[in-house]
């Protein structure tokens, strides 16, 4: 029997008291993928915000429980600790930080305690898969990173922190073909080997097209309006999103 990770009922989230989500129901369980697509300004970015906590996303109504605890009760760093992880679409630059103790404090706050040697091991084949370059460890987090290497810097933290729901949000916006491929290996590894579920949020299917999904959902001006199997992603692909849209 699956477990249940995330429910989500009637959620409602605004931005500067301008409602953008009108009553969001999800389900998810453990080691599924859900895709969200929707066309843009739909409101799919603003679901991973409102989850992950960002303050800028006010809920003033409907409920989410992660784990079987109310996740809206926590705080950003709680619901991280709790093993929630977002991919932004544009990762922000942390300078005087770098990306090694940056993964390396987030796992030690999680309460994972690894020796430097065993985390130098451990984070070189992740890299490695990425085929990112080691310098990188040491370079301060996303500072001077192509947007490409800023991409592949995420799913390196997804890979090493192991969260129970990864949320990534757009995660191959503006890369070129080879560096979504790159990518998707990354997070093809996350869902067979950490039996981790993902909720992709994106508007393109590229990165799709080595995972399985499970279920797809449409979200159109702020509502989800069609739940449905993987197939539905080649019928957007072939058709796009008018006939949701008019749905909403």
């Amino acid at each position: 029997m699956s477990q249940e990770l995330l429910k989500v009922e009637q959620l409602f989230v605004e931005v500067e008291k301008k409602q953008i989500l009108h009553g969001i129901d999800l389900q998810m369980n453990a080691g599924e993928t859900h895709v969200l697509m929707g066309p843009n300004g739909a409101g799919k970015s603003t679901l991973g915000y409102a989850l992950m906590g960002n303050p800028k996303y006010e809920v003033p109504g409907g409920a989410a429980v992660f784990q079987g605890e109310d996740l809206l009760a926590k705080s950003t760093s709680e619901r991280a600790q709790a093993g929630l992880f977002l991919s932004f679409q544009n990762p922000v630059e942390v300078p005087g930080v770098s990306l090694g103790s940056f993964i390396r404090s987030a796992m030690e706050q999680r309460g994972e305690k690894i020796s430097l040697w065993n985390f130098r091991k451990a984070v070189r084949k992740q890299m490695e898969l990425l085929q990112m370059d080691e310098s990188y460890i040491d370079r301060d987090l996303n500072v001077g990173f192509s947007g490409g290497e800023k991409k592949k810097a995420e799913i390196l933290q997804l890979l090493m922190l192991k969260p129970a729901l990864a949320i990534l949000d757009e995660t191959d916006s503006g890369l070129d073909v080879d560096a979504v491929k790159t990518v998707s290996l990354g997070v093809e590894e996350y869902q067979k080997n950490q039996n981790g579920a993902l909720l992709i949020i994106t508007h393109s299917t590229r990165i799709l097209e080595s995972l399985h999904v499970d279920y797809t959902h449409v979200l159109v001006n702020g509502k989800i309006v069609a739940t449905g199997d993987a197939s539905m992603i080649e019928e957007i692909n072939a058709c796009g999103f008018e006939r949701y849209i008019d749905r909403a």
